[in-house]
């Protein structure tokens, strides 16, 4: 930045990088505990799950921050990648976890009753069968949800920092697209500016075309 050919190339790769490493510990956690809320979730445990979920996903996201600052930051005693992944996890999971319970609910009783009535076991019901029925739902919700993290700012301030250079590992300072544009937009240099300005531009773009594919996995499901 400020030299000759400077860019945000670095908060493109960081922004996918974090949001690679938070859907990929995240997905699985949260596929399966929609799963569990929707197929199998009876009692009180359940009903704590799934109190708990909802106000996960009612947190704003400055608390996130700080909770991935003292449970990620602290402990590792420097800011990284890994941090900033943790924390918008925190975001993600619970916008997949009532995505894909509400999408299970939709799929009608009677193909469930159909499959345990030829004996097919009851896993396999849930998983070949009802999941795979709602699959295009799911998989709307996760883009949704990818939408939506990708471009928080707070969170990132206390778990990633930011990086003006090209990250040398996930256990270092990582730049991200929505941390530049803060970070430029706040300067006095008219440069800087004009990379807050691209930046956002360019994050738009990003959250157009998740936006696009969530609406054309939701037409497929239709």
């Amino acid at each position: 930045m400020g030299e000759p050919g400077g860019g945000i190339a670095n908060g493109i790769l960081g922004t996918l990088t974090i949001a690679g490493l938070a859907m990929a510990g995240g997905i699985p956690l949260a596929v399966m505990s929609g799963i569990y809320l929707a197929e199998y979730g009876r009692g009180k445990f359940a009903s704590i799950v799934r109190f708990a979920v909802d106000m996960l996903a009612g947190v704003p996201s400055i608390i996130m921050g700080i909770f991935g600052y003292v449970f990620w930051v602290l402990p590792m005693k420097r800011f990284s990648a890994w941090a900033g992944a943790a924390a918008l996890a925190m975001i993600f999971i619970p916008v997949v976890v009532r995505t894909t319970e509400e999408m299970l609910r939709t799929v009608p009783q009677s193909v469930r009753e159909a499959a345990l009535a030829l004996g097919i076991e009851r896993w396999k019901t849930t998983l070949f069968i009802t999941v795979r029925t709602a699959t295009a739902g799911i998989v709307t919700g996760i883009l949704l949800a990818m939408a939506r993290i990708v471009g928080e700012t707070a969170p990132l301030l206390f778990t990633a920092l930011g990086n003006q250079f090209w990250q040398s590992g996930l256990d270092q300072p990582i730049a991200a697209i929505p941390l530049q544009v803060f970070n430029y937009a706040i300067s006095p240099y008219d440069d800087w500016h004009d990379k807050a300005w691209a930046g956002a531009v360019v994050l738009i773009g990003m959250v157009l075309l998740i936006s696009a594919g969530a609406r054309y996995f939701t037409r497929v499901k239709k």
